[in-house]
């Protein structure tokens, strides 16, 4: 099976939008509203200092996805790049997709100068998606992530 790892275009955001949308409702049990996430997605096409999005496609079809946010690090001197809103379709796990996108941004991020490392946040209890991070040279940090979120109170 032949993997295409691309940056999205504009025209996969209704795409994006609904892996957004499966991901929170099968990692977080919450129903997102699809004007916010389709204003959102775009928001990243519109404003590329907010990060981008890679695709994964097979035979023309797109079946996974991940954003890459930016944080500067003033003791690295350099950008460090979260991965968030990972998605990959139920019938296309387990077959590298991914690894493939994940593999694809570290290459990315280690021909830029100015980026210090890659990030990501998962959930404490997705013990299989630790497991796949770890496999592939990530490790656990000493930090705890907090946070006051204004828009989807729990």
């Amino acid at each position: 099976m032949n993997i295409l790892i691309r940056i999205a275009a504009p025209s996969d955001t209704e795409t994006i939008a609904q892996f957004n949308s499966a991901m929170a409702e099968e990692t977080e049990h919450l129903h997102l509203e699809m004007d916010r996430l389709m204003k959102g997605v775009s928001g990243m096409f519109d404003d590329p200092s907010r990060g981008f999005y890679l695709v994964a496609e097979i035979d023309g079809r797109i079946v996974g996805q991940l954003m890459i946010t930016y944080e500067w690090s003033d003791w690295r001197n350099g950008v460090f790049w979260w991965i968030q809103s990972v998605y990959v379709k139920k019938e296309f796990r387990a077959q590298k997709v991914f690894s493939s996108l994940y593999y694809h941004i570290r290459s990315m991020a280690k021909e830029r100068t100015n980026v210090c490392g890659i990030r990501l946040y998962v959930e404490k209890e997705n013990e299989l998606a630790h497991a796949i991070y770890e496999k592939l040279g990530m490790k656990k940090t000493d930090y705890d992530l907090l946070e006051v979120d204004f828009v989807l109170k729990r």
